[in-house]
């Protein structure tokens, strides 16, 4: 059983021309990447580094200042559209690819269908957003394929996938788009797509220029209001799922709502794409009942396909595992924020405990990850500042458990993400809003042939530690498959029944791993200074995961190469050094 390693590229950063990164500057003058530049060196290297899947972020079209008159493209209004690009998750038409990531825009489906297909050919797997909550206030979908089951029956053909149980049911009957037949003098209805605002305009907290709408339509963050300010998701609108907000959230799910089978056949679609996973946006924010009932109807078609759930409320984790069925979970207000807690010297490392036991009977559900497109850069000013001081971090995110784990394209390069391109400005994130792209993955990109020539002595080595410990999570059985014992409950430096005095547990964190005859020590060090260590490991451990005792036990670092003996019983203590900014991995 391999362990999942996403690797997550944002399309747009991903250029072989060289732009002007001017903020807020247009396409013409900053550029795009282009789906067709991920080329097999592109995919090769991202295996290479040790992913199974790419997440390809941004792919379908979504609301932007960028016309193209030629293909009748039209611009959004500057008034609902954030940065010039445009967020990829204001939605403008579930069923297609964005514009401005094809080289010819004509074909730019069989642009993205050419990429799913190179990606397999790489032994990657292909992750594509699912936007399910809302939508661009100015969506419209103009392509004509779509049907009422979501699937294309060519694309179907083109992947070997028209023997699946509901291929047959494909048809060529347009499905009506989105609001067509809603009634809207009313703000709810179990039928409607949008809430509305019945009489009223949309006026929002701030000035517009040349937009106008309607009746008013809820907002995508679950504002219930003809006014979202500036801080709300105001260019988007949420969509009715047939839950009444204004009535104590009264849920109306018979007969079945239209919303749920508009959704279900855009999931379909996508999938008989030949796509491998969908990562599903804030999905908390759209009924588990809905889950429960679109997933498995898309697995009945698609049974290999996975759901990866952004979630941020621990009391919902089981909900939408068991119920909505999803099959990977953010861990995010649980390890992400302990660990960059620990990283910034705000938590002690022993807190790192709490983080498995709050999810120990769902902990192979769960996908780590210490930068995605949200999230602030490692190395910006506003976390870590420096790119070495996340290595225990990542480690113990890879290496911890059974769990997924997840990159953001750049980090593994120390991508500062401090520049300010535009709607973004510098929040030490790397831009979804602006053409920008970012200095370390323009210069690995390297005109298509994606080499490491124009990289740092120091990038080239931060790069080659993402890729030791990424490999080593599925050459390793012991991680990739393995028990975890967690060893901090006999090395508390202090203020604990069991002190160990000689292990600094405000700075370091150790575990053991096993599968079968294979044992690992794995010991994190988050101080920038040497840490001279000596571990407790108590007959517990010995017995739980039925491993033999023995003094002058022979280890190897998978890291470092380094071999050496120490003590690997209960009655001496397991004695190492280890540098600032990193960790071991002894076998």
């Amino acid at each position: 059983m391999s362990k999942i390693i996403v690797y997550q590229a944002f399309v747009r950063h991903f250029s072989k021309i060289k732009g002007k990164n001017i903020p807020n500057g247009t396409i013409e003058e900053n550029f795009c990447g282009k789906l067709n530049n991920f080329n097999a060196k592109a995919l090769k290297s991202i295996k290479e580094l040790g992913a199974t899947h790419i997440w390809l972020t941004g792919i379908i079209e979504h609301a932007t200042q960028t016309a193209y008159p030629q293909h009748n493209i039209k611009a959004d209004s500057a008034d609902i559209v954030k940065g010039k690009a445009g967020s990829p998750y204001a939605i403008r038409d579930y069923y297609d690819v964005d514009a401005d990531l094809a080289e010819n825009i004509e074909k730019r489906m069989q642009e993205f269908e050419a990429l799913v297909e190179r990606t397999h050919n790489a032994d990657l797997k292909v992750v594509i957003d699912f936007v399910p909550n809302h939508l661009a206030r100015n969506y419209h979908s103009d392509v004509f394929y779509k049907c009422h089951c979501g699937l294309d029956p060519q694309s179907l053909k083109n992947n070997g996938l028209e023997n699946q149980p509901i291929a047959g049911q494909a048809c060529n009957d347009s499905v009506s788009d989105f609001g067509e037949n809603d009634d809207k003098n009313v703000h709810f209805s179990p039928q409607n797509n949008f809430y509305y605002f019945p009489n009223e305009k949309f006026s929002p907290k701030f000035e517009l220029k040349n937009y106008t709408e309607f009746p008013a339509k809820a907002t995508g963050n679950d504002c219930f209001s003809p006014s979202p300010s500036k801080n709300d998701w105001y260019e988007t609108v949420k969509l009715n799922y047939s839950v009444d907000y204004q009535n104590n959230r009264a849920e109306h799910f018979e007969p079945m709502p239209d919303t749920w089978l508009k959704m279900r056949d855009i999931l379909l679609f996508w999938a008989s794409k030949g796509i491998d996973a969908f990562r599903c946006d804030m999905v908390e924010m759209v009924p588990v009942a809905f889950w429960h009932w679109a997933i498995s109807e898309v697995k009945k078609a698609f049974p290999h396909i996975i759901f990866i759930a952004e979630i941020y409320n621990p009391n919902q984790y089981r909900s939408y595992l068991d119920c909505g069925k999803f099959d990977l979970l953010y861990d995010k207000v649980g390890l992400y924020d302990t660990l960059r807690g620990v990283i910034c010297g705000y938590f002690p490392a022993k807190n790192i405990t709490n983080c498995w036991q709050n999810v120990n009977d769902i902990q192979d559900k769960m996908l780590n990850f210490l930068e995605n497109h949200d999230e602030q850069r490692i190395c910006s000013d506003f976390f870590a500042k420096n790119a070495n001081a996340a290595k225990p971090a990542m480690i113990v995110s890879a290496c911890l458990n059974r769990s997924a784990v997840m990159i953001y394209a750049g980090q593994e390069l120390g991508e500062r993400g401090m520049d300010t391109e535009g709607f973004s400005g510098l929040d030490g994130r790397t831009t979804i809003f602006d053409y920008w792209q970012p200095d370390t993955i323009f210069r690995w990109v390297d005109s298509g042939n994606f080499s490491l020539k124009n990289l740092s002595k120091e990038e080239k080595e931060l790069r080659t530690f993402y890729k030791k410990v990424l490999n080593l999570c599925n050459t390793n059985k012991a991680i990739s498959e393995g028990q975890t014992f967690d060893l901090m409950y006999e090395n508390i430096s202090f203020g604990s029944s069991s002190e160990n005095r000689h292990f600094n547990s405000e700075k370091c964190f150790a575990f053991l791993r096993k599968h079968e005859n294979e044992v690992l020590l794995i010991v994190a060090n988050f101080s920038e200074k040497k840490q001279s260590l000596k571990i407790k490991i108590p007959k517990h451990a010995f017995e739980f995961l039925q491993i033999p005792q023995k003094e002058n036990a022979e280890f190897v670092d998978l890291l470092s190469n380094k071999k050496f003996s120490a003590n690997f019983c209960e009655n001496l203590l397991f004695e190492t050094e280890i540098e600032g900014f990193s960790g071991q991995v002894l076998q």
